[in-house]
């Protein structure tokens, strides 16, 4: 075991803080603090390696493809927290991105013993999903050496889609499996092997940028707006009203009218105020633009001077 582990940057020994155990609270968090704000530094190399990946899932959503993570422990819980973000930040319907984690949902919440030694329950699971062509599969693994992730990876290419790796160690035995990978090294953890912490964060920033990004690409949001939320409860609802007020400029009462004449559908009312057209021929613009708001104004000559 102690093979396995000696040659992974996260089981390294942190130098930086060595006898943590010795200082007082406010000193733990400034180290813990100072090790963070190496994170970013760390990504930014990476970042034509995670625009390619977004442009991949772009693909994968134009031709009707789903986005899957698919990890163990922390790096499952990080994936799955991210795919539940997408339907109401971006009105997704929520088989679009999808999170996969080692021992099924029972595991975000409890260790589920042996679920990450499979490569067979990785494989069954993309075998469950029936992942095809169209597809993209994010394995997700600290380590990039996680039996269940590297079985998923393997099957999902098996079935054709574009498979993905994201680590947090160099040469890894995910490159064998994956298309694109994203090596996310970020040093030995402030605790030797805790990986929910540096690699983990690591990791909710790439995913960030993979969906946003993504989101952005096929007309989700308009200048920096989330256009497609879903107002499914008072505050999103009083978040819908305020981003159309924001888009357009118009009097509250306007905003309002328009709100409740599209049914809460934030483009839709957008469009209509911004065009000038009433609801059935802003959803009509939004339909033959592809979603994209600037470019439903834009086609019927209207100048968009507010975004």
């Amino acid at each position: 075991m102690s093979n396995l582990l000696n040659g992974l940057t996260t089981e390294q020994i942190n130098d930086r803080t060595r006898n943590i155990d010795q200082l007082d609270t406010e000193q733990i968090m400034r180290l813990i603090h100072a090790e963070d704000k190496l994170i970013t530094d760390s990504i930014e190399p990476l970042i034509p390696k995670i625009a390619q990946a977004a442009d991949f899932i772009v693909e994968a959503f134009k031709s009707g493809g789903r986005l899957f993570y698919v990890g163990a422990g922390t790096s499952g819980r990080l994936g799955i927290l991210d795919a539940s973000e997408c339907p109401p930040t971006f009105g997704t319907p929520p088989s679009m991105v999808q999170g996969i984690i080692a021992g099924g949902f029972q595991a975000v919440k409890d260790a589920v013993e042996g679920a990450e030694d499979s490569e067979d329950w990785g494989a069954s699971d993309m075998d469950q999903h029936e992942i095809g062509p169209q597809d993209v599969v994010v394995g997700i693994a600290a380590s990039g050496r996680t039996p269940y992730v590297l079985g998923a990876m393997r099957r999902a290419r098996e079935r054709g889609a574009t498979v993905i790796g994201l680590t947090n160690n160099y040469h890894t035995p995910m490159t064998a499996e994956a298309d694109l990978m994203l090596e996310a090294v970020v040093g030995p953890e402030v605790i030797l092997g805790s990986t929910r912490m540096k690699a983990g964060t690591a990791q909710k920033l790439i995913l960030n940028m993979l969906t946003t990004s993504s989101m952005i690409r096929i007309g989700k949001v308009y200048d920096n707006l989330m256009v497609d939320l879903n107002p499914s409860n008072e505050k999103l609802v009083h978040r819908a009203k305020r981003i159309i007020q924001m888009a357009t400029q118009a009097p509250e009462e306007r905003v309002v009218e328009a709100y409740e004449a599209s049914g809460g559908h934030v483009k839709t009312a957008i469009v209509m105020i911004l065009a000038n057209v009433d609801c059935d021929k802003a959803r009509q613009l939004l339909d033959d633009n592809e979603g994209f708001v600037r470019q439903a104004i834009a086609s019927t000559g209207t100048a968009q001077e507010n975004c």
